[in-house]
């Protein structure tokens, strides 16, 4: 029985079953999953692989093998195509959609923002550290300022530009290299994924200044002009 009666003095009502609750409880996250996959094309299969992949890869980097490096590299460089890839795919065979339009941007945070921890963490000086809070700082800064930019419908000021592409570029292969870092026929790969990094850090500075440039405009301008629902969202 999903219901029960409860007697209130007279007549009975029908109250909710005991057992109501905690099924609510389940299926409401199971919906969120269940959502998505309804939907599911291939470009955003790839962007999910991409994410599955993360616990894989924080996984094989903890092994206590020596070429656990190597397989690292591998799951890294894997996700860093799949990333190319799945844009790729939605443009060609015209399968871009909202979830994945939110859900590609979300993967390259979280796999980048992992692999620049662990680089952190296997070389614990101001020289990893400051690129690696430089790179996340942005991340965070941008994502926040998209979100805003889309609430008062401006989405479209800071739309992806050719130099944010070109930092992901940069920044990929960077971490790829530092990841590695063995010698590579006779090239010293750490030492070129060092340079790559602070390159990646100038470019990630600069991009960041294009969008803020871009939004500049609407953040000063005056309160009277703002939309309601973002007055409303203020503390």
């Amino acid at each position: 029985m999903g219901s029960y009666f409860l007697k209130n003095s007279s007549p009975f009502i029908l109250a909710p079953s005991p057992i109501h609750y905690p099924l609510s409880i389940i299926h409401y996250p199971l919906s969120i999953i269940h959502y998505p996959l309804q939907n599911m094309n291939t470009p955003n299969i790839l962007t999910l692989l991409r994410i599955l992949l993360i616990p894989v890869f924080v996984g094989v980097f903890y092994l206590p093998w020596s070429w656990a490096n190597e397989l690292t590299t591998l799951i890294f460089a894997l996700a860093a195509i799949t990333d190319w890839f799945d844009g790729y795919l939605a443009r060609r065979w015209n399968q871009t959609s909202a979830f994945g339009a939110f859900l590609d941007p979300v993967a390259d945070k979280l796999i980048v923002a992992t692999a620049l921890v662990f680089l952190v963490q296997v070389h614990p000086t101001p020289w990893m550290a400051i690129p690696a809070a430089v790179i996340i700082g942005r991340e965070i800064t941008i994502s926040a300022l998209r979100e805003w930019m889309a609430e008062i419908g401006q989405r479209a000021k800071v739309a992806v530009s050719m130099i944010g592409k070109i930092k992901t570029m940069a920044q990929m292969t960077a971490l790829l290299m530092l990841l590695y870092h063995e010698p590579l026929l006779g090239l010293p790969i750490y030492d070129i994924g060092f340079v790559l990094l602070y390159v990646a850090v100038i470019l990630t500075l600069w991009s960041m200044m294009v969008y803020l440039r871009a939004a500049l405009p609407i953040l000063l301008r005056d309160d009277k002009q703002t939309t309601p629902t973002t007055q409303a969202n203020r503390p």
